[in-house]
């Protein structure tokens, strides 16, 4: 088994628990690429927040930021595909998850905007390392779609919230969880899995050729249509299910594991 472009998520996928890129994970995604594959970011991050990771793998190939919502080449940082969620859908979102006391980010033209700084903001930025912008009542600054809403609650109340959501708005828009303390809002055209076919078919990859790995919710649409859909094994069991392959971990280096195994016929590497 082999492939021609691989997907790769960020966080708790190809990053440490000190949000870093492993040597083995660093080298082994390198050697691939010398051999010949195309190598891309997948993630619900900001670009702003993954270009520094693409920069530091060398990757010049488009990335795939705010869950599928934004494409964007790593290099001359030139947008391929935006698909935003409509402003009144952003706003009406935005004012329900409020109304019931959840904190909301809202992405503009690759800024962070919240309405003030608080526990949540700071969890957020403790993961992404990213600057971000008060703007005070978010409902009525936002004059503009959004590329992605983030709702952030800690006291495990983001799965009752999704299911409200997927009710009310399930038919215009992506939900989904992408850790377990965040809840994605996208349009229903935005997500990683399209947005990995579009990189596959702006390079002429047959869906055969194209491997992807994950460990969170928002990664399973990618891995149903990757060829070869790869979980690291501290996914859910229930995203595992939806894996062609189950690798080692995030903190055992499961995309060298993967890359050595399945393009190199190394077994442990």
């Amino acid at each position: 088994m082999s492939f021609k472009l691989l997907a790769l998520d960020l966080d708790d996928t190809l990053l440490n628990e000190e949000f870093k890129i492993s040597e083995q994970n660093r080298a082994a995604i390198r050697r691939a690429a010398g051999h010949g594959a195309l190598i891309t970011l997948a993630t619900g991050r900001m670009f702003r927040s993954a270009l520094p990771f693409a920069r530091e793998l060398e990757i010049d190939l488009p990335l795939i930021t705010y869950h599928g919502a934004l494409i964007k080449t790593a290099g001359e940082e030139e947008t391929l595909f935006h698909k935003p969620v409509p402003l009144p859908l952003a706003l009406e979102v935005a004012a329900y998850c409020k109304k019931r006391g959840f904190h909301v980010n809202a992405y503009i033209d690759d800024e962070l905007l919240v309405e003030e700084e608080n526990e949540f903001s700071r969890f957020y930025q403790s993961i992404a390392n990213i600057k971000l912008t008060v703007v005070g009542d978010l409902i009525s600054y936002m004059s503009v779609s959004p590329t992605k809403l983030t709702i952030i609650n800690r006291e495990g109340k983001l799965p009752s919230l999704q299911e409200e959501l997927i009710s009310r708005f399930g038919s215009d828009l992506a939900i989904v969880l992408s850790r377990p303390h965040f809840l994605e809002v996208t349009d229903r055209l935005a997500t990683k899995g399209q947005a990995l076919k579009y990189l596959a078919d702006l390079h002429g990859i047959a869906r055969e050729d194209v491997a992807a790995i994950g460990d969170s919710y928002n990664d399973i649409d990618m891995l149903i249509y990757a060829g070869t859909g790869v979980a690291v094994a501290n996914a859910p069991q229930d995203v595992k299910s939806f894996a062609d392959v189950v690798t080692a971990s995030n903190l055992e280096h499961g995309v060298a594991v993967f890359i050595n195994r399945f393009m190199f016929d190394e077994e442990g590497r």
